[in-house]
């Protein structure tokens, strides 16, 4: 058993407009020992925070955008360590005691999961693999993955940048800067709905796209501008 077992983890969730996922993301939370959720509601209309609240669990509102948003939560948060957990992605079974044992290794700063998308296209398999090993062998997880830290880390790094678009992006690479980052086998699982909506080519290109616009330093909020245009044009289609 790790040194750091009794280290109570605080689960931080951005939410807006989730009903349809929220409650099954905070009831496989649960099944863990010493946690506790915080829900980090950006404006909800749709009934998100009331089901939250009817969980148990307590709801912060604040502005708009996932880094304000997980930056409220954290501050928020009484946890030892944070986990920043997307609204529609699940934790695998056992997940606390492998953050716990992943934060114990000597140099790691952080970890987070592999990625298994919930449904059956060969094509998302093939993402899958992309993401697992981008993840593993350069050390970038995205905020997709459940990325974990110590909470003095997170103070020491300055929280999520604010930025519109590309916060998890800009706040691995300053994690890198620190030490290790650790991924852990067992994937989370997360809702395959963004694929759907744009298709699978489409999304990875548009993911692409913005990595390269964001090393060539086009501004995150040019960036978002474009990126709320591409998925608004292919809801319309």
């Amino acid at each position: 058993m790790p040194e750091n077992y009794h280290l109570k983890i605080s689960i931080i969730i951005p939410v807006l407009n989730e009903a349809p996922t929220i409650a099954s993301v905070i009831s496989t939370a649960l099944e863990a020992k010493n946690v506790e959720i915080i829900v980090a509601d950006g404006g909800s209309s749709d009934g998100t925070a009331e089901i939250a609240k009817s969980l148990g669990v307590p709801v912060i509102s604040t502005a708009p955008g996932r880094a304000t948003q997980m930056n409220a939560g954290a501050i928020a948060a009484t946890g030892d360590i944070l986990l920043f957990l997307h609204a529609d992605t699940l934790l695998p079974p056992g997940y606390d005691s492998g953050v716990r044992l992943a934060l114990a290794k000597p140099q790691t700063v952080a970890g987070a999961f592999e990625l298994k998308i919930d449904a059956p296209q060969h094509s998302l398999r093939l993402v899958e693999i992309g993401v697992n090993w981008r993840s593993r062998f350069l050390q970038m997880p995205y905020g997709d993955q459940a990325i974990f830290l110590y909470s003095a880390t997170f103070d020491k790094i300055g929280g999520f940048p604010d930025l519109p678009l590309m916060e998890d992006f800009e706040f691995v690479c300053r994690l890198k800067k620190q030490g290790r980052i650790e991924i852990l086998p067992q994937p989370v699982l997360t809702n395959a709905r963004r694929w759907h909506q744009l298709g699978v080519i489409h999304t990875t290109a548009i993911n692409q796209i913005v990595i390269i616009a964001y090393f060539l330093g086009v501004s995150p909020d040019r960036l978002a501008f474009w990126y709320r245009g591409q998925k608004k044009n292919s809801s319309e289609n």
